[in-house]
């Protein structure tokens, strides 16, 4: 099998875990919440308590208290399907506060065909938090488009770049689900023909992805 030169992105993506952990975690960079005063642990709905006395200016409470386990949200079917030839541990990105964000990314070259995937959650305050999270995000990410039934709102788009002739096709899918946001990263590249994997493939798999971490938001392990 003949080498092919890969180009300078791509290359950095192909590094060792460390440079892969930064360009991961760069793909997903947005404003981090203030740490929620929660015990630690996985996601957990927290229930309503209120009284008859309580004041109206009560704090809302949250709906989810810390991140899942991103490395254990997708399924392994789509972790197989999406990133053939990645371990299905897959990597998760350091961070100064678990509860807040938490980051697993996947990345394999089989063959010529390179793939890579990224799951973050990131929980604010309220709802309300989450919703400017989003709706700002989307107004950065303009030309998508909305993925009914997912979450309380969600959003995919599809970009297609080139370097050095090596075509690199990258789809972002944005869900917020109550006070939690989540966030899928999903790319590819074919080496040899130096082509991208078409629109539909990788907005399909980003979806598919976004459906199997919100599912472990809520509770719902696919594993």
């Amino acid at each position: 099998m003949r080498s092919l030169p890969l180009p300078l992105t791509l290359t950095a993506r192909l590094s060792p875990v460390a440079v892969l952990a930064c360009a991961g975690w760069a793909l997903t960079s947005g404003p981090l919440a203030p740490a929620p005063a929660a015990e630690h642990g996985s996601a957990a709905r927290t229930g309503t308590q209120s009284s008859a006395s309580a004041p109206s200016t009560e704090a809302e409470t949250k709906t989810y208290a810390a991140a899942p386990a991103p490395c254990t949200s997708v399924a392994t079917s789509t972790v197989k399907a999406l990133v053939p030839g990645a371990k299905q541990a897959g990597k998760e990105i350091p961070s100064t506060d678990t509860k807040v964000r938490r980051t697993c990314s996947w990345n394999a070259l089989k063959g010529y065909d390179y793939r890579w995937l990224d799951v973050s959650y990131e929980i604010t305050d309220s709802d309300d938090e989450a919703t400017e999270s989003y709706t700002n995000r989307v107004k950065e990410k303009s030309g998508g488009g909305d993925v009914p039934g997912l979450g309380d709102s969600a959003y995919s788009i599809v970009n297609l770049t080139t370097e050095d002739k090596q075509q690199t096709r990258e789809g972002t899918v944005l869900v917020r689900a109550s006070n939690a946001l989540v966030i899928i990263t999903y790319n590819g590249s074919d080496f040899e023909s130096k082509k991208a994997p078409a629109t539909d493939v990788i907005n399909k798999g980003a979806i598919k992805a976004a459906k199997d971490a919100v599912a472990a938001l809520e509770g719902g392990q696919t594993n």
